[in-house]
């Protein structure tokens, strides 16, 4: 048991005559670590990618929001009435009239 510990610690595993097989399954395992790495890395940039997309999405949520309250506040009778008078054209105060055409079929 010491003399088999003491072997691996040494190396003697990766010189030894049928140390081929024990390359090959170190290599493969070395190529699935550096794939599951990358791997990783890929997944936490697409993280971050979400959370800032998120942050813009609220923001323009935030603004659109901010935007239609002021388009519905100049829309208003009473903001309107202010801007006219401002150029000096007031409301009518005679009510509109309603016209009715008729046409003479013959």
């Amino acid at each position: 048991m010491k003399q088999s510990l003491y072997s691996i610690l040494k190396g003697k595993f990766l010189i030894s005559d049928d140390s081929f097989k024990n390359w090959r399954i170190i290599l493969f395992i070395s190529f699935l670590a550096i794939i599951m790495i990358a791997s990783s890395h890929s997944a936490d940039k697409k993280v971050h990618d979400i959370a800032r997309l998120n942050n813009e999405v609220k923001e323009w949520r935030s603004l659109f929001v901010d935007g239609r309250s002021k388009l519905m506040k100049l829309k208003m009778e009473s903001a309107l009435v202010n801007k006219m008078s401002e150029k000096g054209i007031a409301p009518s105060v005679i009510p509109p009239k309603k016209i009715k055409v008729t046409s003479e079929k013959n």
